[in-house]
């Protein structure tokens, strides 16, 4: 024990080959645990191990063993007596291993000894069957040390060992140690720990303890087994409390992890092997993990790893990610697995990590996150080489090449409002190809905060005549003039003094929106009764759920004045913005109700409320709802409408208000096929008929429902569209081709 203690630095090669030089060949020097008291123990482990060698493939023969940090013990040697002949032995100590060589040469010369460092072993992948440390561990984890040796020295172990394998490691079990193991093997591997009984009569301070890890599949997660009770360790205390007391613990943490399937992950347990061989693509392999935090990055990040469901698909990228800001989290298509799904599909990348940036992250450039991301996660890259490739960053954005601010608002109904002027990269989605003639057009779009992947208005601007460019200059200096004497408050910051508007105005005659389109050809569906309403000289009532900037109401107005148009719109600041940055302007024929339109509808007399209402004689009348608002739940998967436009009460209460005649149009906004196949299956139990118009360019479903088929005309929409083309004010070129399009589904 005195030589013992003059290598101070258990880690220390110097000091290994002072101890040996100064012990002498052919003495053993056991730390612990003698070969009588865990030969029978160790012989059962291997023999289990042998056998499965052999049943798996006849060929293979006894099981390869590796010890490592052999030092001068007769472990090995009584291992080889004992019939297993495949043993290699290695130490960093070049004096030992000579030693030991010259000692076994001739009685036991199928043994190998090698000089090599433990903690970077010169061996190929799943060389052994059986490793066996004994004490190898123990002294690699000196407290002074810390844990790097030991954490590179068993993720050596775990390489080497091949499948079915074990790592027998006979250890003190001292809770930095256990702490260790219990980490890095504890997805993949079977874990039970068993007592080495003590010599008789020994009043050692230690219990000597083997813990046996299995290699079994990855990404599978064992509760930890022994083979004793408190009562066999009572003969320390303290040592065994704390052994129970880390296997308890490290069971909660592995309990939990076998339960949730929601679990978010650390890098490392990911390259512990919680998810698989992240090396290897797992088609339809999905996890939640954080990237980064003290110490490896500027930042961490909350991230989803989805290897692509389909694996023969023609893949542009090898791995790539996909950034996902703060303002858009929330959403359906990023924040549903559905919707990931769908995202992953349009990347072409074979993986995708999504990267959801929160509050941390505002400050710091998009090059910045970038630059921190980086090493994080080519880590995360599968092993597939495909030279020397770049992984791809993308992220959620709309095409705009500018934006300009206009106005911003709160409304206590909607929250944060954006209205903005913006110029596109090119031809955006949601945006008619025949409103755009370059790319340097401006659009005017009404934006809400909460859900800034949807625009809920947009307007072409176009010049102003210069003799109307002169009275509105007049009109605004009497407006202002007229606000700081009555001194009126907006709620909200106006960025720009004068509305950015100069010398550009609205186009009314026109729709930016290709679903509002949509909306406009499905009124083919009721062309005749539309145009019958007109040859009786009758209103047609139309009621449009869903105010936005009042671009859609107020193109129905022009090109369709037959009809008495009734808007209900929820937030009166939405009305004002609408009228102050959008030239909204109601009259007879059209007016805005502040309230909630599903009781709107329900409480909807058949007649008007107007002195309209002496041409209506009776509920035959022709009727046209249109829902048109967005939901304040975006996790829900249903973006427009909001769920209770959907639900079976309020659509009953639609086909009693439209009667035996009319129309009942939604615009539906749903990446999840379920929920639309939900939606379309209320729609058939309440409607007769029911029709479809699906847009390319857009996520936008325009479903259009009838109570009865005296007004339909699917079978002949062609002549049905010029009779519709003949009753609009102001040309609508998209209107065959869309026409086209709409499918009956009932």
């Amino acid at each position: 024990m005195d030589l013992l203690e003059t290598l101070g630095d258990f880690t220390s090669k110097e000091n290994w080959d002072k101890f040996f030089s100064l012990r002498g060949a052919g003495d053993s020097f056991e730390w612990y645990a003698e070969w009588p008291f865990l030969r029978d123990l160790l012989l059962s482990q291997l023999s289990s191990v042998s056998s499965v060698a052999t049943s798996s493939d006849a060929a293979v023969g006894p099981p390869q063993i590796l010890v490592p940090g052999c030092g001068n013990s007769s472990v090995s040697e009584h291992l080889y007596d004992a019939g297993f002949r495949q043993i290699t032995n290695i130490d960093f100590s070049k004096i030992v291993v000579s030693d030991m060589l010259r000692r076994n040469v001739r009685m036991r010369p199928e043994m190998r000894w090698r000089v090599m460092d433990m903690t970077d072993m010169q061996f190929a992948d799943e060389s052994f069957d059986v490793v066996l440390d004994k004490g190898g561990l123990d002294a690699l984890m000196e407290p002074e040390a810390g844990s790097e040796l030991g954490n590179k020295y068993l993720t050596e172990v775990k390489r080497i060992v091949k499948s079915r394998g074990k790592y027998l490691c006979v250890t003190l079990a001292e809770s930095h140690v256990l702490g260790l193991l219990f980490n890095l093997f504890r997805f993949g591997w079977k874990t039970t720990i068993h007592v080495v009984p003590n010599k008789p009569g020994n009043r050692s301070t230690f219990q000597t303890f083997m813990v046996v890890f299995l290699k079994d599949q990855l990404a599978t997660v064992n509760l930890i087994g022994s083979s004793f009770d408190q009562s066999i360790v009572a003969c320390n205390t303290k040592q065994a409390q704390a052994l129970l007391d880390g296997i308890k613990i490290e069971n909660q943490i592995r309990e939990e992890y076998s339960s949730s399937s929601n679990l978010i992950y650390s890098l490392r347990d990911l390259n512990l092997g919680a998810h698989g061989n992240l090396r290897e693509l797992q088609a339809g392999r999905r996890c939640q993990l954080i990237l980064g935090g003290e110490g490896e990055s500027l930042y961490s990040y909350k991230a989803v790893l989805l290897d692509a469901q389909k694996t023969v698909s023609p893949f542009s990228y090898n791995c790539g990610v996909f950034i996902v800001p703060k303002t858009r989290a929330r959403e359906w298509l990023f924040s549903s697995e559905d919707g990931q799904w769908q995202i992953v599909e349009s990347s072409k990348a074979a993986r995708l990590i999504m990267v959801f940036l929160n509050a941390s992250h505002s400050h710091a450039t998009m090059e910045a996150i970038q630059k921190d991301l980086s090493p994080l996660v080519k880590s995360l890259a599968p092993a597939k080489d495909y030279g020397h490739y770049q992984i791809p960053f993308m992220m959620a954005n709309d095409g705009v090449k500018q934006r300009k601010i206009v106005y911003q608002a709160t409304s206590k109904t909607t929250g944060p409002i954006i209205v903005e002027d913006v110029i596109y990269d090119n031809i955006a989605e949601g945006i008619n190809s025949d409103h755009i003639g370059s790319e340097n057009k401006r659009f005017r779009r009404l934006v809400f905060e909460r859900s800034s992947g949807l625009v809920q208005s947009e307007a072409l601007l176009i010049l102003k005549p210069k003799s109307n460019s002169i009275e509105a200059d007049k009109r605004q200096t009497s407006l202002s003039s007229k606000s700081k004497k009555g001194g009126r408050k907006r709620n909200g910051t106006s960025i720009s003094s004068d509305g950015s508007k100069d010398n550009m105005e609205i186009d009314h005659s026109s729709l930016a929106s290709s679903y509002h389109s949509g909306i406009v050809s499905g009124f083919s569906l009721v062309a005749s009764a539309l145009q019958n309403a007109v040859s009786l000289q009758e209103r047609v009532r139309v009621i449009v759920v869903g105010l936005g900037a009042g671009l859609f109401p107020t193109f129905l107005h022009i090109c369709l004045p037959f009809l008495d148009i009734e808007v209900v719109e929820l937030d009166p600041v939405v009305l004002e913005l609408a009228k102050d940055y959008f030239d909204f302007k109601e009259d007879v024929q059209l007016k805005v109700h502040i309230g909630d339109g599903i009781k709107f509808i329900q409480n909807a007399n058949v007649q008007y409320p107007s002195e309209a209402a002496a041409k209506h004689k009776d509920d035959l009348s022709m009727k046209i709802v249109i829902v048109d608002a967005d939901s304040s739940d975006l996790s829900s998967g249903l973006a427009c409408p909001p769920a209770g436009f959907v639900e079976e009460a309020f659509l009953s209460s639609v086909k009693d208000f439209l009667s035996l005649g009319g129309l009942f149009v939604i615009n539906l906004v749903s990446r999840s096929s379920t929920i639309r196949l939900m939606v379309i299956s209320r729609l058939k139990a309440v409607f007769n008929h029911l029709f479809s118009l699906e847009l390319e360019e857009d996520v936008n479903e325009v479903l259009f429902a009838s109570p009865m088929d005296l007004c339909l005309q699917d079978d002949d929409l062609t002549n049905a569209v010029d009779v519709l083309q003949n009753l609009l004010k102001v040309p609508l070129p998209t209107i065959h081709a869309q026409a086209k399009k709409i499918k009956r589904l009932k």
